[in-house]
């Protein structure tokens, strides 16, 4: 089992052997897998924080120094957490928090929206270094957690299949790659996938290349303005965002590949570099769980205690996106999006199977699991906070009402 495979962060950060160990840990498939968690990042959701910036009326300089402090906060925290912890820890920014600045940042003074960034921030790096938040995940049913993660990972799975009008001869053939490899050298399927795409989209669809402008981003300070409005209409909810939708199935995700994250470290750790990009229009760095799937997952290596190394080759990966953004982000936001939906699938394949595999595992608790995959898997959205969080809500509550029932 991999919690057999996993020891302590603390017992590994006095271990003067297990600090030498980087070169002997690191792989090509580890190293790869930080890639295609980069390549998903900046694939997607980069287009909702530009969405959000255009809603906002931000010029150029802001808004690229908005994606600077995202980029530059999730290649700090994934690649010195990953290392000091010897897990994967994955970071990024909060997609949802920016689907919400979407429909309410042009509401507010940019200013008055950066004092909202701060005062989010601090609060819940205050969630994480008290260990409140951390306790109350820790609670929640390892069934429940792994139906929560197979459900935000189902809609990758069949992603690759949906993907196949749009561009049948790349899609099938890179999943055929991938099935092939994952015969004949199950390390690097993912790998194959990914080249085989690369190839197969230059020769149909296209693979545009395009650069942007050069030399490094230059980010911009903004001096915060704190307003009540502000407060209750943007730090309010990016808080529960962050927390709800972001944070907990971060750790939910490390949980359920057989980690134990420290969860004041990571969210405290997360919370306090927030707080210092803020002013230069950072909404908050969090922790991550698509993302973190792919590079805790088996494809990364089979050994859970080297997979850490795909977590630094996202931090270091990040950090060169976010310091010549205008160069790189034009290459990610490029790709097409059938190759991003291929790759990104296969690579979480054997997450969501494993994931699936645990939660149904003990008859008892499968109503509560069904509930959660479902209600995570179906996108559902109340209140700004998205589907994650209300599976693992709906998941608890009928967890409770038929154990009651039972208990009776």
């Amino acid at each position: 089992m991999a919690e057999e495979l996993i020891t302590r962060s603390k017992d590994r950060r006095t271990d003067p052997g297990e600090r030498r160990s980087l070169r002997r840990d690191a792989s090509v498939p580890a190293l790869l897998a930080g890639l295609v968690c980069i390549v998903v990042s900046f694939s997607g959701p980069l287009v909702v924080v530009l969405a959000a910036a255009a809603a906002g009326r931000l010029d150029e300089a802001h808004t690229a120094s908005w994606i600077w402090a995202v980029a530059i906060g999730s290649g700090l925290t994934c690649l010195l957490l990953s290392w000091w912890t010897r897990t994967p820890v994955i970071t990024a920014w909060s997609t949802p928090g920016a689907a919400l600045l979407v429909t309410s940042l042009g509401e507010y003074p940019y200013r008055e929206a950066v004092g909202a960034f701060l005062v989010s921030a601090v609060v819940v790096a205050l969630f994480g270094v008290t260990g409140l938040f951390g306790r109350l995940i820790a609670a929640v049913p390892a069934g429940i957690v792994n139906a929560m993660l197979a459900g935000i990972l189902f809609s990758f799975g069949a992603g690759i299949f949906g993907a196949v009008h749009g561009a049948p001869v790349l899609v099938l053939g890179s999943f055929a790659a991938f099935l092939l490899a994952k015969r004949l050298a199950p390390r690097y399927a993912v790998p194959a996938a990914l080249l085989a795409g690369g190839v197969l989209a230059a020769a149909t669809v296209g693979l545009p290349l395009h650069l942007g402008p050069g030399g490094p981003t230059r980010p911009v300070l903004t001096v915060p303005a704190f307003s009540g409005p502000a407060m209750v209409g943007l730090a309010l909810p990016l808080t529960i965002v962050a927390l709800a939708s972001q944070n907990a199935p971060g750790l939910g995700v490390m949980r359920a590949f057989g980690y134990r994250p420290d969860d004041r470290l990571l969210i405290g750790a997360t919370g306090g570099l927030s707080v210092l990009l803020a002013p230069f229009g950072s909404p908050g760095v969090n922790l991550a769980a698509i993302t973190a799937a792919i590079c805790a997952g088996p494809e990364s290596h089979p050994d859970p205690r080297r997979r850490y190394v795909a977590g630094m080759s996202a931090g270091v990966l990040y950090l060169l996106v976010g310091s010549f953004g205008g160069v790189l982000v034009s290459l990610f936001t490029g790709l097409p999006k059938e190759l991003i939906a291929v790759v990104a699938g296969v690579a979480l394949l054997a997450s969501l199977q494993g994931s699936l595999a645990t939660a149904v595992a003990e008859e008892r608790g499968r109503d509560a699991a069904l509930v959660t995959f479902l209600a995570t898997a179906s996108g559902m959205s109340l209140f700004g906070i998205g589907s994650a969080f209300w599976g693992l809500l709906l998941g608890l509550a009928t967890h409770l009402v038929l154990e009651v029932r039972r208990g009776g």
